[in-house]
């Protein structure tokens, strides 16, 4: 586990709403089924899932922008103000292989309202029907097209989950080159590793109701398509320090029921060993995007929190 400088347990003990959430959950279907052999048929023989639309509710609090790229729809929210300062480039989860859920709509109006970004939802084109270059392909551009209006220091990347790794991948990307580059980086639950090796996420997994390392593991095998899982373009946890070192002050979140916090505590570690402006943020006993459950406590907190890191200087 990172040292006491880089972790930061926000709350040791659910709260009233969140414990309720997770009963409720934990009493459903998985969005993933648990068995890998039945989540592979699942996607093979499944008719591709649409995108949650933007509930008109949502769309009315807000300025919407939408445009497209190579059939991909692109969505902004602002507050009814006009742009705000910082910029939020988020990226969704779902395994890569989910389009866009519900609740990250909620999520994303809440982060307009509580910590006064602007955000902009690339509604990519998932695995196996298209092939991972095109969200690769998508997230450049979008973040191209926010470069031609505002100042890319202004520029926070942020996703969840797969969106997470999207998010920090594209910053591995931008940082190889001499272009623009984003001002901050926020990640929710991050997956870092799309191989899942580290045996330590077992001790993990009987209190995470929502991902199991051998089903995830086909998702990200679907997502690596033919590249090495293992290279750090699929998989950012295995960058390496000098890759490290150039990313932008980075804010990690996640929940301690949750099996990617094994790899994001690696990742705080080897980011700030190579010198990073990193912090992570656990909620103990919280599940997998957590975050995404608006009305919780431990979601308002780290609204808040994204919000004081946008503020810092």
């Amino acid at each position: 586990m990172p040292s006491d400088t880089l972790i930061e347990l926000r709350s040791p003990k659910l709260s009233l709403k969140m414990r309720l959430v997770k009963w409720l959950m934990s009493r459903q279907d998985p969005i993933f089924p648990y068995d890998p052999a039945a989540l592979r048929e699942k996607i093979a023989t499944r008719d591709l899932p649409p995108d949650a639309p933007l509930p008109a509710k949502i769309a009315a609090k807000h300025i919407v922008e939408e445009w497209e790229f190579e059939g991909q729809k692109v969505i902004t929210l602002h507050p009814k103000s006009g742009p705000a300062d910082w910029q939020m480039l988020y990226f969704h989860g779902g395994g890569f292989v989910l389009p866009i859920f519900d609740i990250h709509w909620s999520l994303a109006s809440e982060l307009v309202r509580v910590a006064g970004v602007s955000i902009t939802m690339p509604l990519y084109h998932v695995v196996p029907e298209f092939p991972y270059s095109a969200a690769d392909r998508l997230a450049d551009a979008a973040f191209a097209r926010l470069c031609e209006k505002h100042d890319p220091a202004n520029i926070v990347l942020c996703g969840d989950s797969a969106g997470g790794h999207m998010a920090l991948s594209l910053a591995h990307r931008l940082a190889q080159s001499d272009g623009p580059q984003p001002g901050k980086l926020a990640l929710f639950a991050p997956w870092l590793d799309v191989t899942l090796a580290d045996e330590a996420m077992r001790e993990v997994e009987p209190h995470d109701f929502i991902l199991k390392v051998d089903s995830v593991r086909v998702c990200g095998s679907i997502w690596a398509g033919d590249r090495d899982p293992a290279d750090p373009v699929c998989s950012p946890l295995f960058a390496d320090s000098d890759a490290l070192a150039k990313l932008p002050p980075t804010r990690i979140f996640t929940g301690q029921h949750d099996i990617f916090i094994v790899d994001s505590r690696t990742y705080a570690e080897k980011l700030h060993a190579a010198g990073g402006d990193v912090k992570l943020y656990e909620y103990g006993g919280a599940p997998h995007v957590f975050m995404a459950i608006t009305p919780t406590r431990e979601s308002k907190d780290t609204v808040a929190l994204v919000r004081d890191f946008l503020a810092e200087t």
